[in-house]
């Protein structure tokens, strides 16, 4: 961290580029939005509330598990050799091997939004409000990062095959900003149960909002966060542990 802030125009540059890229994905929300009024049931200033809880909880995730992405590089390299080496679990190896700082820029641009999405929408608030609040919020960085977490046991098998693996991983943090109502029955029961990102920001907003969810993602369900933790972490430390026990080493 101290080295990533040492060059300091190289650093500015950074935050200023993973900003651009945060607004952006706003902006295509807009864009959105600007052709039509209600998608799905919701208006801007709510999907904004959506936008607002997704991107900031997938930032922070990013930000602290982000990293494991770079285990195919440090497979095909032979470094990932060297954590074998030390007295301390693989996976906290992986996650602490590496914090970029410029992701702080793009959980600010999270941030930001669900202050907004919070302050223009009309929220009854209570005990049980702010409880859903802090617990989606918890429970939605949790289950991003468990997504990183089966991201990298998934490429002990593939090697080369990160774009399989982001297509769940930011496809599905792409998903967690829309509306889930437009979505076919295939993608609410992917994206729905087996990769809860519907769990993450949308169904908790239609709860917070007093709205009700489409069929078959009732906004009751904004509750079951915790439950949708324990599942998508169990499938990726059962993936990851399946990976680790496929790893023959890198041969050096």
């Amino acid at each position: 961290m101290r080295s990533q802030r040492s060059y300091r125009s190289n650093f500015i540059t950074d935050l200023s580029s993973s900003a651009v890229v945060g607004l952006i994905e706003l902006a295509e929300v807009w864009l959105l939005f600007h052709q039509v009024t209600v998608l799905g049931g919701l208006t801007f200033r709510q999907v904004l509330l959506v936008f607002g809880v997704a991107d900031l909880c997938f930032s922070i995730a990013d930000l602290f598990v982000g990293h494991c992405d770079n285990l195919p590089t440090y497979i095909r390299a032979g470094t990932l050799d060297v954590f074998y080496l030390r007295p301390q679990p693989l996976l906290l190896q992986l996650m602490t091997s590496d914090i970029s700082l410029r992701r702080l820029t793009r959980a600010g641009i999270g941030l930001a939004s669900l202050v907004i999405g919070l302050s223009i929408n009309e929220i009854h608030w209570s005990t049980s409000t702010v409880l859903l609040l802090a617990l989606t919020l918890v429970c939605a960085t949790a289950i991003f990062a468990a997504m990183f977490v089966w991201a990298a046991g998934v490429q002990f098998f593939l090697i080369q095959g990160a774009e399989f693996t982001n297509a769940f991983v930011y496809g599905g943090r792409y998903a967690a900003t829309q509306t889930a109502a437009v979505w076919s029955t295939p993608l609410k029961v992917l994206f729905g149960f087996v990769f809860p990102m519907a769990l993450t920001a949308y169904l908790p907003a239609l709860r917070l909002l007093g709205l009700p969810g489409p069929a078959g993602l009732p906004n009751w369900l904004a509750w079951c966060t915790p439950l949708a933790v324990l599942w998508i972490w169990a499938f990726a430390l059962g993936m990851w542990r399946l990976g680790v026990r496929h790893y023959q080493g890198g041969g050096g």
